[in-house]
């Protein structure tokens, strides 16, 4: 029965063929929060390789490739991305007429990678050998994920690893091979079932390799996981913190209504403000918390001092205007505010996002970015740490900094935490949201650091080094957090070796494929 199945669909082609990367490309997606239905990546993958074991014998077979590698993406993407048109309703008059443009555009964008995926997989030399093809897809993908994650400014989200971000046990062997390397992974146990309708003898061998692939493989990095979080049992706090997380859960619609301006404000304070067992020593606000530039609008930074506990500090995010050679700059900052009102530390966004703070190509472009005001942002200097009284040297994230995997701390430094201040008000209230969180907490586990997370309408959370949430406010919810700090953990292999790790290992499955072809191809 597998076999006719496979069959049928190594015989589709044109229209057909291209439809059915399609369909496999949008129930991939199914697999990534905030469904998490993982068993479906079986089915996609498996019927990707088969899709592509009917173009094997085209005289063009590397264009096929490409061809149904980009029908795959596509639709892996239109459905992954899709909240990509939320941002573009919160101003409809201004921006909606973008939406049909936006989402396909973006998704025919990114699905460029796995177009070259299934490019170069159809150009190894890898025809007779089912299970080296399944290797090769497996380290090709991984690739192209970094790709992704770098090229023009990169974009590295829904990775597949992140289809495990819903169980800690299973994330916990990012600590060693990166969320990259869980997606080799991950891709190398779902496309494994495909060589079971491979021609030829050993059918019992094939079928105990598909099983170990497919079964025991994520059962072993669950095993692994369940005993490093049964070891760590529970993690210590750094002494003599305490934080209140505010999220004030403000509709982006109306975060910058003039008439609103002092309400706004008025509600972080009340939330700062509520009574404690035990007293915050940091406020910690979200992303652009108040429609005031804090950093230099002197009686609006008066009236934000009041949340900061006496002898600590408030922590918010805020644009900020600074000059440069008497030209206006506008920023996206981080700034450490204490009870006199004085701002003690600034940190400013350095990886901002295209379209959304800045226009690339602007002049050439018919469109503007979609954070209201005149101008585009600047990016600051880069990665840093900053020195607050009363903290381990915090890396500071605003926003989607803490999606891109190894770099989320300045190289050869050390910080005590991950604090990622984010205004997730622009993605709707459902996957983009959901999604976002689940991208950050996966570089607590990675670099072995806790992730404190404020987000203007959720999810806010503290997340230990374990990627264990001690604390959360879901999407929606208007409130306080008051939690601990959990302690950092000594630097973990992939705090150390970054994404030289994951790539190292897909080196090894591209160089296990070609020696698997060799051998079926030798007498």
């Amino acid at each position: 029965m597998l076999t006719i199945f496979a069959e049928r669909l190594r015989a589709q082609s044109g229209w057909r063929r291209a439809a059915i990367g399609l369909l496999l490309g949008a129930v991939s997606a199914l697999a990534l929060p905030p469904f998490h239905i993982v068993p479906l990546l079986v089915p996609a993958f498996v019927g990707l390789l088969w899709i592509l074991e009917g173009a094997d014998a085209a005289p063009k077979r590397i264009r096929l490739g490409l061809w149904v590698g980009f029908c795959f993406g596509f639709g892996h993407f239109i459905v992954g991305v899709h909240w990509i048109a939320e941002p573009l309703l919160v101003d409809p008059v201004r921006t909606a007429w973008l939406i049909p443009f936006a989402l396909p555009g973006l998704a025919a964008a990114l699905a460029a990678f796995p177009a070259l995926t299934c490019g170069a997989l159809m150009a190894l030399p890898l025809r007779a050998s089912p299970i080296a093809r399944v290797f090769a897809l497996a380290a090709l993908w991984t690739m192209a994920e970094f790709l992704r994650g770098t090229v023009l400014t990169g974009f590295p989200w829904n990775l597949m690893g992140y289809v495990w971000a819903g169980a800690p046990s299973m994330m916990q062997i990012t600590a060693v091979v990166g969320v990259l390397g869980l997606s080799a992974l991950t891709v190398l146990a779902a496309g494994m079932p495909a060589i079971l309708a491979a021609g030829g003898a050993n059918v019992t061998r094939r079928r105990g390799l598909a099983a170990a692939a497919t079964i025991m493989l994520p059962l072993a990095v669950w095993a692994g996981g369940q005993a490093r979080l049964a070891a760590a049992a529970d993690v210590a706090l750094v002494p003599d913190v305490q934080l209140r997380i505010v999220q004030a859960n403000i509709a982006q619609r109306d975060k910058w209504n003039q008439n609103f301006r002092a309400a706004h404000l008025a509600r972080h304070l009340a939330l700062s403000r509520m009574p404690a067992e035990i007293s915050p020593t940091h406020v910690i606000w979200p992303e652009t918390a108040v429609p005031f530039l804090l950093a230099n609008d002197v009686s609006a930074r008066i009236r934000s001092a009041a949340a900061a506990p006496p002898g600590g500090v408030l922590i918010t995010g805020s644009v900020r205007r600074s000059f440069h050679n008497d030209t206006q700059q506008l920023r996206n900052a981080l700034l450490v505010i204490d009870a006199a009102a004085d701002v003690q530390r600034v940190y400013d966004k350095s990886h901002l996002v295209p379209f959304g703070e800045y226009v690339p190509l602007r002049g050439g472009l018919p469109i503007d970015k979609i954070v209201p005001g005149q101008g585009d942002f600047v990016a600051g200097e880069g990665r840093r740490l900053l020195e607050i009284s009363g903290l381990p040297l915090v890396s500071p994230l605003i926003c989607y900094e803490a999606i891109f995997s190894g770099r989320v701390t300045p190289r050869g430094a050390r910080p005590g935490l991950l604090m990622n201040l984010t205004n997730d008000a622009w993605f709707g209230t459902f996957a983009g949201p959901q999604q976002h969180f689940a991208i950050a907490m996966t570089r607590a586990v990675e670099e072995g650091l806790p992730m404190v997370r404020a987000a203007s309408t959720g999810i806010s959370a503290v997340v230990d080094p374990y990627g264990r949430v001690i604390a959360r406010l879901g999407i929606g919810e208007q409130g306080i957090l008051d939690s601990g700090l959990p302690l950092a953990l000594p630097p973990t292999p992939f705090a150390r070796w970054g994404e030289l790790i994951p790539m190292i290992l897909a080196a090894m499955f591209v160089a296990l494929a070609l020696a698997l072809a060799y051998r079926r191809k030798s007498p």
